[in-house]
């Protein structure tokens, strides 16, 4: 008796005989529980809903009302303002103290170190606060020759005023985050691409512009989407220097005004959620240019995804980003 491809053949010495096999009829897995999950999140679900619509103390009205309010909308301004501006010069100072760290200098990289050292170890709050009394600490600042004659000398307060050291503050809290980044994205790149770059002559400045930051820039890019969002929402903490004209103060000025707490502090929320759905379209596009060279297959946008779902119950359509022929995948939408 043998069998090959699901037939087995009797051969008692007569003529052989071949019976085909029963087709094996495979039952898939059930998940009961999965379905009681399913079932308790839609009854949590309902819940939730049912309480948001009919619960008077949401005052959906007054939601509505100061919803664009012009004092909202200048918050929201400002809170926009301090988010870039404070990313940029976190950026810039970042870079600056991971290339600090990574020096061969010891006296620099331990400079680069205490850094990282105190804005990582004290929460962003307290560092608010003292810059908030920069000007008690240190009334005048100038230029002139060290421990002698001063030449020009400046009021502290009137350099650093609430909006300025607001942007400062958050902007060195988040430049000892944003350092370890980018030296966590420098490390990860082979170092054999810069003794390759090097053995074919090239220079430093453009080995790390041509062939290190490129491939570096997968790795650094995801988190720094996600500071940039986090520091969006770490702006609410800028009355401790104090910084009175951004989103959180405005929405908390006039519920305080009002007696209402409850619908400015959904109101606020509302634009968090608005400027921050902004912000992470923005970091998945980046990413997915960034990751071009190093995934098969790139995840599929909004637009192929939709695409997809029209196209599912007609003809097959093409595997996203799979290029057909003559088709190059950077023609892809």
């Amino acid at each position: 008796m043998s069998s090959n491809d699901g037939v087995t053949r009797h051969d008692g010495g007569g003529p052989a005989e071949y019976v085909r096999a029963e087709e094996i009829k495979a039952v898939p897995l059930r998940h009961p529980w999965r379905w009681v999950f399913v079932a308790v999140l839609v009854i949590l679900a309902a819940m939730l809903i049912n309480n948001v619509a009919t619960n008077p103390n949401y005052r959906w009205t007054l939601v509505g009302t100061y919803l664009f309010n012009q004092q909202i909308l200048r918050g929201v301004g400002y809170t926009l303002i301090l988010t870039i501006g404070a990313m940029a010069i976190a950026l810039i100072v970042g870079v600056s103290v991971a290339v600090m760290r990574m020096s061969d200098n010891p006296v620099v990289s331990s400079v680069g170190w205490a850094y990282l050292w105190v804005f990582r170890g004290t929460p962003v709050y307290t560092q608010l606060v003292f810059w908030g009394f920069i000007g008690v600490l240190i009334p005048k600042f100038g230029l002139g020759i060290p421990f002698g004659p001063t030449f020009v000398e400046f009021d502290t307060n009137s350099v650093f005023t609430p909006f300025i050291s607001a942007l400062i503050g958050l902007a060195l809290n988040e430049a000892a985050y944003m350092a370890e980044i980018v030296r966590g994205g420098l490390l990860a790149v082979d170092p054999g691409q810069g003794e390759a770059s090097a053995a074919l002559g090239m220079s430093t400045g453009k080995t790390m512009t041509r062939i290190v930051l490129p491939q570096a820039m997968r790795v650094i890019v995801p988190p720094t989407g996600n500071e940039f969002i986090s520091m969006l929402k770490t702006t609410s903490l800028v009355l401790a220097v104090p910084f009175t004209l951004d989103l959180q103060f405005a929405s908390n000025a006039i519920a305080n005004r009002l007696y209402a707490p409850i619908p400015l502090l959904i109101v606020a929320a509302i634009w968090y959620l608005v400027v921050t759905s902004v912000l992470m379209i923005g970091q998945f596009y980046v990413e997915r240019y960034y990751g071009r060279g190093s995934n098969r297959l790139q995840p599929p946008t909004p637009a192929q995804k939709l695409r997809g779902f029209l196209t599912r119950n007609g003809s097959t359509p093409k595997p996203l980003d799979q290029p057909t022929a003559g088709e190059s995948i950077d023609e892809q939408p």
